[in-house]
């Protein structure tokens, strides 16, 4: 039989087949896939083969195979840095969700995603949540981040769950297609899914006001059947977002706006450092390229970790 895996607690896997059954399934000793050493070779979206086995009144699946991804995010845990995790496989559309101080959102952690998901060709939409919750200075971030991330190509939208300001935005865009919410705890991913799709009134949690941060309301990524021809995945939190073997001579073709002027650099394998005659570098002294933007590729090239240097609040540039 064949399926895709909608839920995975990590030692059971929710499949539903073809037929439109679900099945709970398992895994017979060690799987691996092409290479990838990951805490959970199966992931949410994976179209796998599996046989049902029945003990007395019982009837669960084995998993025999995990057919071949069209796509897939894989991140490098933040704790066990030589550990990769697989978020979810087989997408059509990402949604990134962002919010500036409840909790913040860094600027490095936004490019490493676009980094990931553009290198696995996955389209990504930058959604600032909460919009009805910010000041003005707040407001005015928002729309400093939208003016360079929709300068390079990224669709952004601002929304509010509570307020249901372009709901009926995402949803158009969820149409026909599997779509991932992502980003850190507290965002706000279940409650805009619950504004989306009332019925499936997923669990939410405040913010802790202490340290701004949320705290974790979606255990394991689940995949929904939504309505209106779309399907949903909820993911838990993820506090940091580490890039997993990315080819340092590659890495620049990620960022679109590096990939737009690297036919102008002196050198074809031109790093923009400190080569002579790099279009990246006289862009960036022109201000034709974001500075965030720079500070993040320049962190991932040295393989550095996340860090409060890089919030979404880069007014103070000279600060660096």
């Amino acid at each position: 039989m064949t399926g895709i895996v909608y839920k995975s607690t990590g030692s059971w896997y929710f499949v539903k087949s073809n037929d439109g059954q679900f099945h709970q399934c398992r895994i017979k000793g060690k799987f691996r896939i092409k290479g990838i050493k990951s805490t959970n070779p199966i992931a949410v979206g994976d179209k796998v083969v599996f046989d049902l086995e029945k003990k007395g009144d019982e009837e669960t699946g084995v998993i025999k195979k995990i057919l071949d991804r069209e796509n897939f995010i894989v991140r490098k845990s933040v704790n066990l840095s030589k550990q990769t995790h697989i978020i979810a496989a087989n997408l059509d559309l990402v949604f990134l969700l962002i919010t500036i101080n409840n909790p913040p959102t860094l600027t490095a952690f936004i490019d490493r995603f676009l980094v990931t998901t553009r290198a696995y060709r996955i389209e990504t939409v930058l959604v600032f949540n909460k919009i009805d919750a910010y000041a003005i200075e707040e407001r005015a971030e928002i729309l400093y981040l939208k003016d360079i991330y929709e300068a390079i190509g990224y669709k952004c939208i601002e929304v509010s769950a509570i307020e249901n300001t372009n709901v009926v935005t995402l949803k158009e865009l969820m149409k026909g297609k599997t779509s991932m919410f992502v980003g850190h705890s507290g965002v706000g991913k279940s409650t805009l899914v619950n504004a989306i799709a009332p019925n499936l009134d997923l669990k939410t949690q405040e913010i802790s006001e202490q340290h701004k941060q949320g705290q974790h309301t979606t255990t394991f990524a689940e995949m929904f059947d939504l309505s209106f021809d779309a399907k949903i995945i909820d993911t838990p939190g993820i506090k940091g977002f580490g890039v997993v073997d990315m080819n340092k001579y590659e890495l620049g073709d990620y960022f679109p706006e590096f990939f737009a002027l690297k036919q102008y650099c002196k050198f074809n394998d031109c790093l923009h450092l400190k080569e002579p005659h790099c279009a990246v570098k006289e862009a960036l002294e022109e201000e034709e390229i974001s500075w965030s933007r720079y500070r993040s590729y320049l962190q991932i090239l040295e393989g550095e970790e996340e860090t409060e240097h890089f919030r979404t609040d880069v007014w103070n540039e000279e600060d660096d």
